[in-house]
């Protein structure tokens, strides 16, 4: 998270661009904007997640598994790969959706050691239940963003 949300002037960006040779302080402007408006999304999106009484990391679990129509499962391991945390975190995670009933978790018919993780019904449920609001928070956001 970016928490800086009053970010400094062009004059000071130049200015320590200047001292430390920085050849396009713009850009470095321009991150630190980006920076800061992808921060306050993300915050916004939290703060839907928790009306849902769910977490970012919850929802992208349920999206790597559902973006890929033909596959109906995907390794544990997999999930883990495609989302940036801890293998620890994700095995916690995995485990209390189970408990929720949002996915279903089974033995991998090669491998009994890793798991095969599937949306349930009612992960599915929940997922159509929560992407419209998903989608109007961005929308939303990108829409005061341009104004």
């Amino acid at each position: 998270m970016f928490f800086l949300k009053e970010l400094p002037t062009q004059q000071m960006v130049a200015g320590y661009a200047k001292t430390f040779s920085v050849k396009d302080p713009n850009t470095v402007q321009n991150a630190l904007t980006m920076m800061r408006d992808a921060s306050l999304l993300l915050r916004s999106l939290e703060s839907y997640f928790t009306e849902h009484a769910t977490s970012q990391l919850r929802f992208l679990v349920m999206i790597v598994i559902d973006r890929e129509p033909e596959r109906d499962s995907l390794l544990a391991s997999e999930i883990a790969e495609r989302i940036d945390v801890s293998r620890p975190v994700m095995t916690r995670t995995l485990k209390s959706m189970l408990e929720d009933g949002l996915i279903t978790m089974e033995a991998d018919s090669s491998d009994g050691r890793a798991k095969c993780v599937a949306i349930s019904k009612d992960g599915k449920k929940f997922l159509k239940q929560i992407l419209p609001g998903y989608f109007q928070t961005i929308s939303s956001f990108m829409k005061d963003l341009k104004q």
